[in-house]
């Protein structure tokens, strides 16, 4: 039997109920009246598969697409503020007078934990953005035959029979500089308790990543402020490295201490935090205001009591963000804190539409929603303006395992990793890089000239002296060129310790490396390697200065300035105590 649904705000008159039974011609078919209030007026028919929408709402959706392209020309034209109403009436006289046709829609069959199934929308496309009823934002991401699969983007009840509009838009996110040093959520709503952020600048969350044509040579160092990081696995602009180790293993404050590090460099920041607790977030935020780092940072942050879909989208919101920067001929560095967390939200958003589970039961497109991910981190050629997007991806791994599905996939999209190793965090190594796992496939094509000598040669001693510690363990005695490496080896790695939020300039840096790889610490006590460093640095500046100001401008050493340099060293070092 056919059945008629008719929905309106208010109780239909007898008359009212008599006239539509003849209009729709119900030739003895089960009709149900069903009141909705948040129809606002208007009714809605649903005959089977048909649903005829003649709603407030509709209308409204329709008077503000007329009223907004009135008001868009009109002040393309130079029309003032005050005439704005005047433009409102006359947009209320075209609604009159071209009364707006039933639209097609469609039908909520089913909704529940955070995804709902639509009947009807034969033209909705992949991720365009849906909206039921007058409550609520979903996201479309299942397209089948007879159904479409969409995900809630806000907490608003949805219920069975609520009509769904297909918006024909892809997600958009305020963009621009008004974000600086704001928290907003991944629809790009405030989260600092400072009013709503306000901007015409909007710019889509899923974009093409640039083509290889539009894109130029990664040899512009990014530095992290890490001698460890800077000298070892160096960081260029447009690169995408890998942060990736066990949980409480440093990797947020790495991430952090490369942010702070930007302060005046001409660099603007974004922080993602996908699945975080608010409380560290909020830690976070305070650590930068208290570095002065927060005015050139945006932090998007959807933390771990948020939906699934919100978690789904952070990361895509902040690289929409990063790229109207990158477009503007800007430098960005843009921290995507974890993407474990955000694979996990994925999962459960494919499981819930019911997706083909695969390994881990992870959905099968798990890989291709991280690439396109980042991908989108770029060094533009000089014809676009040479702006950038350097991306740090955390994974966090379980029992140190780098082979797992989720890091492997990520490992082979990025441009080398940060490894960050548990035991040595617990030994007391601050960062915890394992160097031996750790790469960088930019190399030192994003170093200058001299950190790239000088880091080349630390690297060869550090694995030397991990090699003969691991095998000292096994001999009963040692020979003294043996111990000799042994006793220099735990110097080299004491200087590369680092407290948080205390980042080294590059000059620093070098100068640090020049008495490391020359073997001037061979004298000083290791646990006086730190004290002594700092006052070598100040000593070589007050004494050396114009070799300094050289070595800044150059990024290189010359013979006879090298030779003024071993020379201060020297009598430094015969003279420290």
């Amino acid at each position: 039997m056919r059945k008629i649904i008719i929905k309106s705000s208010i109780e239909l008159t007898r008359d009212q109920k008599a006239k539509l039974e003849i209009g729709l011609n119900v030739d003895g078919s089960e009709i149900d009246y069903i009141i909705d209030e948040g129809l606002l007026g208007g009714i809605a028919i649903l005959d089977g598969d048909k649903i005829l929408d003649a709603t407030a709402a509709q209308e409204l959706i329709g008077m503000k697409q007329i009223a907004d392209k009135l008001i868009s020309d009109s002040m393309k034209n130079g029309v003032a503020i005050k005439d704005i109403p005047e433009l409102l009436k006359k947009c209320s006289k075209n609604i009159v007078e071209n009364k707006l046709d039933f639209k097609t829609c469609g039908k909520v069959i089913s909704a529940s934990d955070g995804v709902v199934h639509i009947d009807g929308l034969a033209d909705c496309c992949y991720n365009e953005l849906l909206l039921i009823g007058n409550k609520a934002f979903a996201l479309a991401m299942n397209l089948t035959t007879d159904s479409i699969g969409a995900i809630l983007l806000s907490g608003n009840a949805v219920e069975y029979g609520d009509i769904a509009y297909a918006t024909g838009k892809i997600i958009e996110v305020p963009v621009g500089e008004v974000l600086l040093g704001r928290v907003i959520d991944p629809l790009g709503n405030a989260l600092d308790g400072r009013p709503a952020v306000r901007t015409e600048m909007s710019r889509r969350i899923e974009c093409p990543a640039p083509s290889i044509i539009d894109r130029s040579k990664v040899k512009d160092s990014l530095s992290t402020g890490i001698l460890a990081i800077d000298a070892m696995i160096p960081i260029g602009k447009g690169q995408r490295e890998l942060i990736i180790g066990d949980r409480q293993t440093g990797k947020t404050s790495l991430a952090i201490d490369a942010i702070i590090n930007q302060r005046d460099k001409n660099v603007l920041c974004i922080y993602v935090a996908i699945g975080q607790r608010a409380a560290a977030v909020s830690k976070i935020v305070k650590t930068l205001e208290d570095n002065n780092a927060l005015n050139y940072t945006v932090i998007v942050l959807s933390t771990a009591s948020d939906s699934a879909p919100l978690q789904y989208i952070a990361p895509y919101t902040g690289a929409a963000i990063a790229e109207n920067f990158m477009y503007s001929g800007k430098d960005v560095l843009i921290v995507y804190d974890d993407l474990s967390k955000h694979a996990v939200a994925y999962r459960t958003i494919s499981l819930l539409l019911k997706r083909p589970a695969g390994r881990e039961a992870f959905p099968g497109d798990i890989f291709y929603i991280h690439s396109k991910l980042l991908e989108r981190a770029a060094k533009l050629s000089s014809e676009l303006g040479g702006g950038s997007v350097t991306a740090l991806p955390i994974i966090e791994t379980q029992a140190g395992d780098i082979a797992a599905y989720i890091p492997t996939n990520v490992i082979s999209i990025t441009d080398g990793q940060i490894y960050l190793e548990g035991e040595l965090f617990k030994a007391g190594q601050r960062p915890a890089v394992n160097v031996g796992l750790s790469v960088s496939r930019v190399g030192g094509s994003a170093q200058t000239k001299l950190m790239r000598i000088l880091s080349a040669q630390m690297r060869l001693d550090i694995a030397h002296y991990r090699e003969l510690a691991v095998f000292s363990q096994f001999g009963s005695s040692l020979d003294e060129s043996t111990k000799e490496i042994l006793n220099y080896g735990s110097k080299i790695v004491e200087s590369i310790k680092q407290a948080e939020c205390s980042p080294l300039s590059i000059l620093k840096e070098e100068l640090y490396l020049f008495a490391i790889v020359n073997k001037y610490l061979k004298k000083i006590p290791q646990n006086k390697v730190h004290e002594f460093l700092e006052s070598y640095y100040n000593y070589i500046v007050s004494q050396e200065a114009d070799v300094c100001k050289r070595i800044e401008l150059s990024g290189e050493l010359s013979k006879e300035d090298e030779e003024k340099l071993k020379t201060t060293t020297s009598e430094y070092v015969n003279a420290y105590k």
